[in-house]
């Protein structure tokens, strides 16, 4: 059976959200927060093999020139199959005339420079916990 590709919030289990997240290593939050994240962005994209979540992502933008993606994860024993590609595909059909900006975790660089992407030489970040990014390799 083919991945199912939703855009949409509804009947979404924030606590596995939640857990993917942590599941990658990538930021987690409470699933309240999650939710609150994923509901006040312009796209969401939500990858489901039949009634199991696999995947997702989401951008926020101005739906004009600016987006920006975050959260893009793959249930781990799903990765490989082309699942995280398919979400930003999704996602940049989306933002058609957007410039798309994104940080990716340590180590994925070369994924998103196969969907295009290019490292930028002035990027800068203000984090709530810059000191823990900066050991993870975020920032310098």
């Amino acid at each position: 059976m083919p991945f199912q590709v939703r855009y949409t919030t509804q009947n979404i289990d924030w606590q596995q959200v939640s857990a993917v997240l942590a599941q990658v290593g990538m930021a987690h939050y409470s699933a309240d927060t999650h939710q609150k994240a994923f509901e006040n962005s312009h796209t969401v994209v939500f990858v489901w093999d039949g009634d199991c979540l696999v995947g997702f992502g989401r951008a926020i933008s101005d739906g004009a020139y600016q987006a920006a993606i975050y959260d893009v994860a793959v249930v781990p024993s799903y990765q490989g199959q082309g699942i995280g590609k398919l979400i930003v595909e999704k996602i940049l059909e989306r933002l058609p005339s957007c410039n798309v900006l994104l940080y990716a975790s340590p180590g994925k660089e070369d994924f998103y420079r196969k969907l295009g992407f290019s490292k930028m030489t002035t990027g800068m970040a203000l984090f709530q916990n810059a000191e823990g990014m900066r050991r993870k390799g975020f920032t310098e």
